[in-house]
């Protein structure tokens, strides 16, 4: 069906006069739909510029909402096991693979999702060692939000005993430091989660709000909740990204990197910037929490992050060292 499909776009583009006979399709796959942020700031323009740099002769094919692949923790393996010749995917759903890219979702690692990108690209040589794939990409959201739905969250001492879900399981041992239980789950789920019960909380970027319709399952958003941002990759398969001549490579190598992590970073800020104000005029409450408690939340998370510091995060690397990398220490 994949091979189908292309061969069908592949012939109406050229019908079309679009492309050369000779043009290479590459298929690109993510989860969520088309008018998600990120094929407007990253997908698109990667397609973009490598339709205008190579004149045409590599474009790339947009397999959206789970069409390539359903279950959002599994892009990693399609990208592997060939289903996908670029794929975006969250390592927080893999962390076990990732946990270098992990930390960046440590608390006061960086206070934006530019800032969080541009964290990710310092340490950037040393995580790309982590993925068996070309890294096309990587940039970060903002520093997430709770989302409650029967319970607000004004206090630390409101979060005892709730189960919260986050991105990765890094964040975990930090939601429990706080009192709660904590739980990674995928996003394509959250929703349907919270509204069921299943879980009592949300901890995400305020971008997620308006893309997964968490205003219609919360009835609560708290403002601020320790927390950096979620990492985010777009990967092309290496064998497919190595079988190309090195004038392709060049044209690959052009249409990624810096200049596309940085656009996904920006456009995750101004999509979070949207996504309280969207909540708000939705009916949800917005709670804002006091720098006093704020310092409470602080102060609860000290031994975590101290245990964190210590602990060896991968190759004799300890989470302090992973961290002086993506501050530029």
């Amino acid at each position: 069906m994949k091979i189908l499909t292309k061969a069908l776009v592949a012939a109406g583009l050229l019908a079309a006069g679009m492309v050369s006979a000779t043009a290479k399709d590459l298929s690109l796959s993510y989860f969520m739909g088309p008018k998600h942020p990120m094929n407007a700031f990253v997908f698109t323009p990667f397609a973009e510029k490598l339709a205008e740099v190579s004149g045409g002769k590599l474009t790339v094919t947009q397999f959206p909402g789970g069409a390539l692949n359903s279950a959002p923790p599994k892009q990693y393996s399609i990208l592997l096991d060939g289903v996908a010749d670029v794929a975006f995917h969250l390592p927080g759903y893999t962390a076990q693979l990732f946990p270098m890219t992990n930390v960046v979702t440590i608390p006061d690692l960086c206070d934006s999702a530019v800032s969080c990108t541009e964290a990710l690209l310092r340490a950037g040589p040393e995580l790309e060692k982590e993925y068996d794939a070309k890294v096309l990409a990587i940039w970060a959201n903002s520093p997430p939000v709770l989302i409650t739905r029967n319970k607000p969250v004004r206090t630390l001492e409101d979060l005892k005993g709730m189960k919260i879900r986050v991105t990765a399981a890094t964040d975990v041992p930090f939601a429990e430091a706080l009192g709660a239980s904590a739980v990674s789950q995928p996003v394509s789920v959250i929703n349907q989660n919270l509204t069921n019960g299943v879980i009592d909380a949300i901890a995400i970027a305020p971008s997620a709000i308006r893309s997964f319709k968490l205003h219609e399952a919360g009835k609560y958003v708290t403002t601020w909740f320790p927390g950096s941002g979620s990492a985010f990759v777009l990967l092309m398969n290496k064998g497919i990204y190595d079988g190309l001549s090195d004038e392709e490579k060049g044209w690959v190598d052009q249409a990624s990197g810096n200049w596309l992590s940085m656009k996904g970073g920006e456009g995750y800020l101004a999509a979070g910037s949207k996504g309280v104000e969207f909540a708000r005029k939705a009916g949800n409450e917005i709670i804002d929490l006091s720098d006093a408690e704020k310092a409470k939340f602080n102060a609860a998370l000290a031994g975590a992050l101290e245990k964190f510091n210590t602990s060896e995060v991968k190759g004799g690397m300890t989470g302090a060292d992973v961290v002086k990398l993506m501050k530029g220490m």
